[in-house]
């Protein structure tokens, strides 16, 4: 269990939603980038429950799938999407993102993660392909998108490490109920989700903490942390969480500059 957060301060506390192994290059890099709170998958479900899940301010969902707890991965995504806490999915966050959004928002109760159901019927997680263990390739944002915005470009090289991804056959209905696939490969295949009208809510089935050597971070981490931050300033009472539209307004803003400048 992880320490519940104390009183806010300002200070953008973040939760590390996943099984911590050192076998996991991604767990290994990300405490160099951030400082933050780990809660394995197997205590996120009671974390979610008790409240404190949504004492944090942002919650990002790890790699490292399969998860000791799908359901504890599946009710980090939920409480983040529900509460307006600023959230981010990579790799198996992304895959289980999608996995939340169709069982809760759009009532596919049955579709599965092929990983943690090989014999699933539906499986809205199904094997890809082609391997991405390794892979490094190019990722289009759509113009105007919170993926764009947190990128600072439309384009994009960037690193995997998985064997699964979402099943086509399911995507309208993830698009049908809110969901922007905001992110594509030079093929075409989703790369990216975002969900519109929350603070910032994104998921990533790349792995923008590979990026470089591990010494800085990535463009969509820190975009995280200043919608972290953002929201621990409005917890205390300092800038109003929802100002202008929120952390994707001013990350356009910034990327609109940049390209004017450009």
């Amino acid at each position: 269990m992880t320490t519940e957060p104390t009183a806010h301060t300002g200070v953008a506390r973040i939760a590390l939603v996943g099984d911590r192994s050192p076998h996991v290059k991604s767990h290994t890099r990300i405490p160099l980038l951030l400082d933050a709170y780990w809660i394995p998958t197997a205590d996120a479900a009671a974390e979610a429950a008790a409240g404190t899940l949504a004492g944090f301010d942002a919650v990002w969902v790890l790699p490292g799938s399969p998860y000791a707890s799908e359901a504890g991965a599946l009710a980090a995504v939920r409480v983040a999407r529900e509460r307006g806490i600023p959230f981010l999915g990579t790799c198996g966050g992304f895959q289980h993102t999608l996995l939340e959004y169709a069982r809760t928002v759009c009532g596919l109760a049955g579709v599965a993660h092929a990983e943690n159901d090989p014999g699933a019927a539906d499986p809205l997680i199904a094997p890809l392909a082609c391997s991405l263990v390794g892979h490094e390739g190019l990722v289009r944002a759509e113009p105007g998108s919170l993926a764009e915005a947190a990128l600072g470009a439309e384009r994009s090289m960037e690193r995997y490490h998985c064997n699964y991804g979402p099943a086509p056959r399911h995507l309208p209905a993830l698009t049908a109920h809110g969901l922007r696939l905001s992110g594509h490969d030079e093929d075409g295949q989703v790369r990216i989700a975002e969900l519109p009208g929350h603070p910032f809510f994104l998921a990533t089935l790349f792995q923008p903490e590979l990026q470089g050597d591990g010494t800085r971070p990535h463009p969509i981490i820190r975009a995280l942390a200043v919608a972290a931050v953002e929201h621990a300033a409005g917890r205390s009472g300092g800038v109003a969480a929802g100002r202008s539209g929120g952390v994707a307004a001013g990350l356009a803003a910034t990327l609109a500059a940049s390209r004017s400048a450009g």
